[in-house]
């Protein structure tokens, strides 16, 4: 069992702005971002669209004794080949071994509807079996790349895009090598997509090295798929929010954690409009209940 003073408790910028939507949050500047990520007592975040450059970045967050989880990288593997990819994603390596981080997040985006005005809930992408294997060994050659930067690509299972589901995810990571591709486990992803978030974390705590503590409001979830809501739309409604303010028992999702020797981040997302879901008050009602719940009970 993992001690619990091995987990490193991050939250991500998306609460203060989001890249998917600039214009949200766009007022909330970097310090401002991480000094709120100091006064809820959190130990860092990932990397958003807006940072700056490796040596500001460093600066900032030695100031406030805080370190970087990793970052987000769009993959177009089936889309623009391997050797394009591949060129973007060692750029992307460097960038984060600068900045010190442990993990590259990467999502493959080929087809993906994340930003497209139809429902997230009835228009899954789907591969065909020859992607499926362009897609698996892309992701495998990425992954010796990201080792090669003292680096773990973590696989991010999303809402919208090709891997998605339960079986989607089984897929990919029967296909890829367990020394180069591990999985970022999003509680809120697979929630939505699947109705449930443990048989995944059970399936596949193995390869688990990344985690994603994301709560969802079942209420506004159920009435988004009655809408046949867009992705977008959807969070801009309200589905995502801090661990302890929906539906998900973390407390359960937290003790398989330890109890298979999980000792990586754990860092709290939830897409959020910051006009409507004050940035700072959601940070620190997601620490205390981390505090209260979690930390203090193991």
């Amino acid at each position: 069992m993992t001690n619990p003073n091995c987990i490193s408790w991050g939250i991500a910028p998306i609460g203060w702005r989001n890249d998917d939507i600039p214009t949200i949050g766009a007022d909330n500047t970097l310090s401002h971002l991480l000094s709120d990520i100091c006064v809820a007592g959190f130990q860092g975040t990932e990397v958003g669209g807006f940072f700056p450059e490796p040596n500001i970045l460093n600066k900032e967050l030695q100031l406030r004794n805080l370190k970087i989880a990793g970052k987000w990288f769009s993959s177009y593997i089936i889309q623009d080949g391997l050797e394009m990819t591949k060129k973007k994603f060692t750029d992307h390596c460097r960038y984060l071994q600068e900045v010190n981080a442990s993990v590259a997040v990467v999502s493959e985006q080929t087809y993906s509807i994340q930003k497209k005005e139809v429902s997230v809930y009835k228009n899954q992408p789907t591969f065909s079996d020859k992607e499926w294997d362009l897609l698996c060994t892309g992701i495998n050659e990425l992954g010796k790349i990201a080792n090669a930067f003292n680096l773990k690509l973590v696989y991010h299972h999303h809402l919208g895009t090709g891997v998605q589901t339960l079986s989607n995810i089984t897929r990919l990571l029967e296909g890829t090598d367990e020394k180069y591709v591990h999985l970022l486990y999003d509680t809120g992803h697979i929630f939505v997509s699947d109705g449930d978030y443990m048989p995944l974390l059970h399936t596949h705590i193995d390869r688990i090295h990344h985690v994603h503590f994301k709560d969802v409001r079942k209420e506004i979830m159920d009435l988004c798929k009655q809408e046949d809501l867009p992705f977008l739309q959807s969070f801009l409604k309200g589905i995502f929010t801090v661990p302890g303010d929906g539906c998900i028992n973390f407390e359960e999702v937290y003790r398989v954690l330890l109890e298979n020797g999980y000792n990586g981040w754990i860092v709290v997302e939830a897409e959020q409009d910051p006009s409507i879901a004050h940035p700072l008050e959601y940070a620190l009602l997601a620490r205390k209940y981390i505090d209260e719940k979690l930390v203090i009970h193991t």
